[in-house]
């Protein structure tokens, strides 16, 4: 897929529906945030000093504990192609969010390249002999290690969209995009948000001539 802004369009979604996504995937965190906190910090720069690269952070929230005057940090990552240094990179954002706002910061990886699909970890490890200095965790949601069938009950937009870049069998495809546009019906949404969701499927499930004509049977 050529001259498509993978950043900008997961931003898009998971900022609009940022609290379902965090409903779908980690529903832990939602025991000690306070939903009505949620702000986003629309132009957090990261600056690799190493390599001069610059790069935006695609979602960095505050967010405050329930029932507390205290704020944390939620950082969201998309990765749309694989890079074997990845969970570096993780983690040298966690260090520039922390040094900056010195707050606990909640940071999640969202996988949402097609392949490979073998397992990526969701740590950065920093070791010598007889000696751990360093274990840092994050979450982790790779999609194509996600079998859609898991999510087609799931009445959350997120869901909704996100299926489009699951686990998915070649003869299923067709399947899948109606269901998709089938549970964002069923959403009863605002045309604007309607138009986001059916826009993410349309650009990350693409049907060739046949699929669509099984499509618009289904």
């Amino acid at each position: 897929m050529t001259n498509i802004n993978h950043d900008r369009l997961f931003k898009e979604l998971i900022t609009t529906f940022f609290v379902e996504f965090l409903e779908l995937f980690f529903p832990d965190i939602l025991e000690y945030l306070d939903r009505n906190s949620i702000t986003f910090i629309e132009q957090e720069l990261f600056t690799d000093l190493t390599k001069g690269d610059k790069k935006i952070l695609d979602v960095v929230a505050f967010a405050k504990f329930r029932e507390q005057n205290y704020s944390f940090l939620i950082h969201l990552e998309n990765q749309a192609s694989n890079q074997t240094d990845f969970n570096r990179r993780m983690f040298r954002y966690f260090c520039s969010l922390f040094l900056k706002y010195y707050r606990p910061i909640y940071p999640i990886a969202l996988l949402s390249y097609d392949s490979p699909k073998r397992a990526y970890r969701d740590n950065f490890v920093v070791e010598l002999p007889q000696f751990s200095v360093l274990n840092f965790n994050y979450k982790l949601v790779q999609l194509n290690r996600l079998d859609w069938k898991n999510f087609i009950n799931q009445k959350t937009p997120v869901a909704a969209a996100l299926m489009s870049k699951m686990q998915i069998a070649t003869e299923d495809r067709p399947r899948v995009k109606a269901e998709c546009l089938r549970l964002l019906v069923t959403l009863e949404f605002d045309p604007a948000r309607m138009q986001l969701i059916s826009g993410f499927v349309d650009t990350y499930l693409q049907l060739n001539q046949q699929e669509e004509q099984i499509f618009k049977l289904s």
